[in-house]
């Protein structure tokens, strides 16, 4: 039985390795046509005649919009550039699924399509596209396939039909698939072979083949073979029997544990912190994807603009020390932004942070606000991965001045809190926050008895606490699961005597495919406020509604009760808002027609009754960062001072 070696071909553009047999073909020649090689030139003698091209061209003086009155109509075809057509014949009846498509992506001739083209370039790119579909169907275990290419008029005045005839031959398939050297695994040996996928009696496909090695070196990094060796393949095929033999040598090299981590050239963080950010400890099994987790933590600090992991073996032990080299990012970020916005006025914004002011990673803001209707200085401080991993410590103190429609409040804080949070990198399903705030707030708002404006002064302690469930499939963008998310928050205040009450706040929402460019969203939100009366209440800390992120069509916390003197909202102990829409995509753009619903109340429950509804038209513009919004609503049983039409923007879907 003839059995010939097989170069093992990497193809990067297909994502697969094309199996490729190397021909040796000897050419005999007579030897009285043999020429000294030092035999002189004849300059006189005439030159051999010019090959034909490799493909027939057809005569298109018979063709629709044949050239006419050419004196040599072979050469003014030949030079004339024409339209052309691809058709490719015989892949029908063949196993190789996504050829087609590998070939469309790769043709030069798909590629050049909408160009016109000559005799000679249409030839040239005929040849390297049979070429290339031979070599696409040699990767499909097709050893024995020929294409042949030709050319007829098109059904165009002018045009040509260029045809790839495929006769793909036998399919070879594998009669022995070896692993030598994967039973020095042990037990694992069985769920490694499993890894690599390609069994005896498959067909010889080249991408089976290359993603079989890669799933098999993963399998071995997950089960702690840091040093596992793999290769270099071996593949016999035997035209005879047309079949192959596959030979994969595997050395596993012994299971390995993680070791210490060490810090390698500058340390940006010390070693204690990055076993605080790792998602292992010395001892536990060596995985890979481990290293990788570890690598898009630290990434995702912003303190670091690149990564070096490298395991080091230490052969005394059987563990695996993990070598961290770390490039730190800049520090500090000044940024600015302007802007108006109905119900906010003029607003003009600028912050400087200092991500790693507090090591490590004790990131500090100040941060200043100057506008018609709000004035705030304030300085933050977020230290990520505070005593272990994705957990955040933040405290912050402000001084803030906020006019609004429903009060005015000079306010100064003092907070603190411990949260674990959902970011663009990691979307948690469980998040939860805890905190304390210490809040001094002079507020002016209207006394419904009396009619006139007042100023109080109120001493609140808060406790607040969240706890949320995402199971929805994007943090941005979501098209399928729901959220469920609570908030509760005990507060005594002070102001003509000491008081308690509680903020209870509930919010859901869902995501309903239909198809693959049409969702249905909707959400809900109830909240309450138990324990004092709503005068008793600081205006600042009651419920409002209303606005681009509450009920669309209604003016920014125009819902609810009304004083009788300025018709201005008052806010109310209890909240109820819902909201319905129907998200239509269409490429990179959206259409979302929507309707919201709510209303604020007096009650310390919600009454659904009196509902005020608002309507619209939202486009999406959908981005790699999420989409951009601008929704355009308008209320259905709207009261006398709101608004016909209100416009929103802003970054992410509205829930």
């Amino acid at each position: 039985m003839l059995q010939v070696a097989v170069g093992w071909r990497v193809a990067a553009a297909l994502a697969a390795v094309a199996l490729t047999l190397c021909h040796g073909q000897a050419q005999a020649q007579d030897a009285d046509g043999l020429q000294e090689l030092d035999a002189p030139l004849d300059p006189s003698a005439p030159l051999d005649a010019m090959p034909d091209l490799g493909v027939d061209w057809p005569d298109m003086e018979e063709a629709p919009g044949a050239i006419a009155d050419t004196p040599d109509t072979s050469i003014a075809d030949a030079a004339t550039e024409r339209t052309y057509s691809l058709r490719v014949e015989g892949l029908d009846a063949i196993q190789a699924e996504g050829l087609r498509t590998q070939f469309d992506q790769l043709s030069t001739l798909e590629e050049n399509r909408k160009e016109s083209a000559n005799a000679a370039q249409i030839d040239r790119r005929a040849r390297e596209d049979a070429d290339l579909l031979a070599e696409l169907l040699r990767a499909y275990g097709y050893y024995d396939a020929v294409v042949r290419t030709r050319v007829e008029p098109g059904e165009a005045a002018g045009a040509v039909l260029v045809t790839l005839e495929v006769e793909a031959g036998p399919q070879y398939r594998f009669t022995e698939v070896r692993l030598p050297g994967l039973d020095s695994a042990g037990d694992d040996a069985t769920a490694l072979r499993a890894a690599f996928g390609v069994e005896e009696g498959e067909p010889v496909n080249a991408a089976d083949v290359t993603a079989g090695e890669a799933a098999l070196r993963i399998e071995l990094g997950k089960r702690g073979y840091a040093f596992a060796e793999v290769g270099p393949l071996d593949i016999a095929v035997d035209h005879e029997s047309r079949t192959a033999a596959l030979v994969l040598p595997v050395a596993p090299k012994g299971s390995r544990q993680f070791g210490r981590i060490l810090v390698e050239g500058k340390p940006l963080f010390d070693a204690r912190h990055l076993e605080r950010i790792a998602r292992f400890e010395p001892g536990d099994r060596f995985e890979t994807p481990l290293l990788d987790d570890l690598r898009r933590a630290l990434i995702a600090t912003g303190l670091v603009s690149s990564v070096t992991i490298r395991p080091v073996d230490d052969p005394a032990s059987k563990t695996v020390d993990i070598a961290v080299a770390l490039e730190p990012a800049p520090m500090r970020t000044i940024a600015g932004a302007a802007g108006y916005g109905t119900g906010e006025g003029v607003r003009v914004e600028a912050s400087w942070q200092h991500r790693n002011l507090i090591k490590p990673e004790g990131a500090v803001t100040v941060r200043g606000v100057l506008g018609t209707r709000e004035q705030l200085l304030a300085a933050t401080l977020r230290r990520n991965n505070f005593r272990e991993r994705d957990q955040v410590l933040t405290a912050q103190v402000a001084a803030s001045h906020l006019r609004r429609d429903a009060f005015d409040a000079r306010t100064f804080l003092l907070g603190a809190g411990l949260e674990r949070q959902s970011n663009i990198i990691w979307q948690k399903k469980w998040t939860w926050s805890i905190g304390a705030d210490l809040i001094a707030s002079d507020e002016r708002d209207v006394d419904i008895d009396s009619g006139m404006t007042r100023r109080r002064t109120f001493f609140i302690a808060a406790l607040p606490a969240t706890l949320s469930y995402d199971g929805s499939n994007d943090l941005l963008d979501p098209t399928s699961g729901f959220r469920l998310s609570g908030r509760f928050s005990p507060e005594a205040s002070l102001q003509s005597g000491s008081f308690f009450y509680a903020r209870t706040q509930i919010d859901g929402s869902f995501y309903q495919p239909v198809s693959d460019k049409f969702v249905i969203a909707g959400r809900a939100r109830l909240g309450t406020i138990a324990g004092a009366a709503r005068d008793r209440i600081a205006p600042s800390r009651r419920f409002y509604a209303g606005g681009g992120g509450s009920v669309r069509g209604y003016g920014f916390q125009r819902l609810g009760p009304r004083d009788p003197v300025f018709d201005d909202p008052i806010g109310g102990r209890s909240l109820a808002e819902f909201a319905l829409e129907a998200r239509v995509r269409l490429g990179n753009f959206g259409i979302v027609p929507f309707i919201d619903a709510g209303n604020i109340y007096s009650s310390s429950l919600p009454k659904l009754d009196d509902l005020r509804f608002g309507v619209g038209l939202g486009v999406r513009y959908h981005t790699n960062f999420g989409p951009i919004r601008v929704d355009v609503g308008t209320p259905l049983n709207g009261r006398s001072g709101d608004p016909r039409v209100a416009v929103y923007v802003s970054l992410g879907q509205a829930f």
